[in-house]
């Protein structure tokens, strides 16, 4: 007796299978954040609802299934940097099912996302740094010297280590030695790393201290920012907060919490020229993502090519390259 086939239904139930048990992976294993892990998951819901339309499984699936779900997602707007998060995800799936499920090959290997200019993030000068943290933020926006001095401590903090703003938020007060100037930061992948603080940062941790005792009202609470409950702070709080202090010193434009962790890799990047350093502190896996600092500033890093190349010196555009021999 001829064993029976699985049914259509039975196949997609199992490749949905095979997607948790990838989602859990990159969640488990490889700790992903749980941010990631839904963008995961939405882009492996588009690639089985196309190859569904063709009525093909995922574990089935040849190039060609994966172009017209390609082909199918572009019709709908899907922007060329989108394209290629997808293609990742899927790409990523695939090896996944190749190595642990059994697939006999990744229909995705010799696909090539499409070219994506990355964008340079927005970021402060010195100077606006400067404005922002030292000019005394005004009283009626900021409510009172309680929030006063923990919007200032968390601001030196975000500029003076370049800390992610789920990083500072997650702050516990036992992360932070102010005494050698230095806190243990979690990211990305439930990494930690330390990284240094300035004496800027030091004293005005210190400022809120005796006010987080206040707040905090001799609750068991860990948080090195409280909300006014005594609770920790939310990132949308972090950011309600910037937006409004950078209004009430009249800086000119709009701030939010990753513009100052721009700021500061682009300043200690142009000011030492060490990526690799620069790296380490912000906690990047790969040193490409560091690198985008590097062309923040071009002048500056123009100026400082000419001025220490013995054979940079710029040509006079008053005098002609190649002057016309004397008779």
């Amino acid at each position: 007796m001829r064993p029976e086939t699985p049914s259509e239904q039975e196949r997609e139930s199992t490749c949905q299978a095979h997607v948790e048990r990838y989602l859990s992976h990159i969640a488990v294993e490889r700790r992903l954040s749980p941010n990631t892990v839904s963008s995961y998951r939405r882009d492996l819901a588009s690639l089985l609802e196309g190859l569904g339309i063709q009525e093909v499984t995922a574990q089935d699936a040849t190039p060609e299934h994966i172009r017209q779900v390609v082909i199918r997602i572009r019709k709908q707007g899907l922007s060329a940097a989108s394209l290629a998060r997808h293609l990742s995800s899927w790409r990523g799936f695939y090896t996944f099912a190749v190595h642990r499920l059994g697939y006999p090959n990744n229909p995705c290997a010799g696909f090539k996302g499409p070219k994506v200019r990355r964008k340079l993030p927005q970021t402060l000068t010195p100077d606006a740094c400067t404005q922002l943290l030292d000019s005394r933020a005004s009283p009626a926006q900021i409510e009172d010297d309680s929030l006063l001095a923990r919007d200032r401590a968390m601001f030196e903090l975000l500029y003076s280590a370049g800390v992610r703003l789920s990083e500072l938020t997650g702050l516990n007060l036992h992360d932070v030695d102010l005494k050698d100037g230095q806190a243990r930061v979690t990211g990305k992948g439930s990494k930690s790393r330390i990284v240094p603080i300035g004496s800027c940062t030091v004293r005005a941790i210190k400022a809120w201290l005796p006010w987080r005792d206040i707040i905090r009202n001799g609750s068991d609470e860990k948080a090195l920012f409280l909300n006014r409950r005594g609770g920790r702070l939310t990132q949308r709080s972090v950011q309600l907060r910037l937006d409004t202090w950078a209004k009430s010193t009249n800086l000119g434009q709009p701030v939010h919490p990753h513009m100052l962790r721009h700021a500061f890799a682009s300043h200690l990047l142009q000011s030492s020229g060490d990526l690799r350093a620069v790296q380490e502190l912000l906690g990047h896996a790969n040193i490409s993502t560091t690198q985008i600092y590097t062309h923040l500033d071009w002048q500056h890093l123009a100026k400082v090519y000419d001025q220490a190349h013995p054979r940079a010196k710029r040509i006079n555009p008053s005098k002609p390259e190649n002057p016309e021999p004397e008779k």
